[in-house]
């Protein structure tokens, strides 16, 4: 059962790429914020060069799903294995994101401030929202 039309589905999709390159461009400040530059003095050469490619990968695979949904939302819901693959790909992507920072992050060391609290409370929300959002689209897919 179908619950929402294509042409919204499609709108809905179209707006979480914007979210998702909105967050690639925000995640540009979180280097300064969370003092990485300092914080990774501190280690190895090798493991801060491991860390930056880490962090690349992440943003360029956000920027990546962020243009995907706004240049072919149509494509993502249209039944094809590709659709099907796609979605559920990002699904679990965003999922993982949840659950990592529920279950993995160490808490005591959040910064604190308002701008970390409601940062978090924002960035939350966006992830739970790509994963209902692309749920949905896999789920649309399958029908």
């Amino acid at each position: 059962m179908k619950i929402i039309s294509m042409n919204k589905l499609e709108l809905t999709i179209e707006i979480a790429g914007f979210a998702q390159i909105a967050l690639v461009i925000g995640s540009l400040l979180i280097p300064s914020l969370l003092k990485w530059k300092e914080e990774l003095s501190k280690v190895k050469s090798l493991i801060r060069q491991i860390f930056w490619t880490y962090a690349a990968y992440i943003l360029a695979t956000n920027l990546s799903f962020g243009l995907i949904s706004v240049m072919g939302a149509n494509e993502l819901i249209n039944g094809s294995f590709m659709a099907k693959s796609i979605t559920f790909f990002i699904l679990i992507y965003w999922l993982s994101r949840i659950l990592i920072q529920f279950f993995y992050f160490d808490r005591k060391s959040v910064p604190s401030g308002l701008i970390f609290k409601y940062g978090e409370v924002v960035l939350v929300i966006l992830f739970v929202a790509l994963t209902i959002i692309y749920g949905y689209a896999f789920y649309y897919n399958l029908n």
